[in-house]
């Protein structure tokens, strides 16, 4: 079972700038991520949903591209999922997090992540997939039909015999659908050699 997302308090994006630049003209955003106070997480995962932002950079990871170009609308609004294997260092007993949003293009006028959760690294494996398969494989080869209620009584089963012949049958009329199939296309659908779009059926 998956662990549900923490929560945690994510603070608006503030625009940074240099100087007298505009800020809302930067390019670049800073957003942060706090879990609850007095609280670690072991970060598994960070899933978000894009809004235009060209490229996402965390403490532990840099500079990951979301889109393909900053100044068309490829990727820019993708569900997108940062795994901790993706991140340089074990993001362990992380106590905020805090994204760097960066946008080059001057056609998008806002930009930022949106449904941001954060789901912590799983305390202990989920055991139960591998409990499971090791019963099966300790099962008995055959399914034992008596553990699901089912009874089957040997006079109820058809004949062998009878399958056999069916099969056969139907193994013949195959070969001989397939000897009789016509090579010819079948060609244009036109009436006295004019064609109507309105004969086309649309269904």
């Amino acid at each position: 079972m998956e662990e549900p997302a923490a929560s945690c308090t994510v603070k608006p994006a503030v625009a940074l700038s240099l100087g007298a630049e505009a800020a809302a003209r930067s390019g670049v955003r800073v957003l942060d991520v706090a879990p609850p106070p007095g609280q670690a997480l072991d970060i598994d995962r960070i899933v978000f949903r894009n809004f235009y932002t060209a490229s996402v950079t965390v403490r532990v990871l840099h500079a990951l591209a979301l889109m393909a170009d900053p100044h068309t609308e490829a990727g820019s609004q993708d569900q997108r999922c940062i795994r901790r294997t993706q991140m340089r260092v074990a993001p362990d007993h992380v106590t905020s997090v805090r994204l760097i949003l960066r946008q080059p293009s001057c056609v998008w006028r806002s930009f930022t992540l949106e449904d941001i959760r954060i789901y912590p690294r799983s305390s202990e494996p989920n055991k139960q997939l591998s409990d499971w398969l090791s019963e099966l494989a300790g099962a008995e080869p055959h399914l034992d039909l008596r553990l699901s209620g089912v009874t089957l009584d040997p006079a109820e089963l058809p004949d062998a015999a009878s399958v056999s012949s069916s099969l056969q049958q139907m193994w013949a009329l195959t070969e001989v659908m397939q000897s009789q199939r016509s090579s010819a296309s079948v060609g244009r659908f036109d009436v006295d050699g004019c064609y109507r779009p309105h004969f086309l059926s649309l269904t």
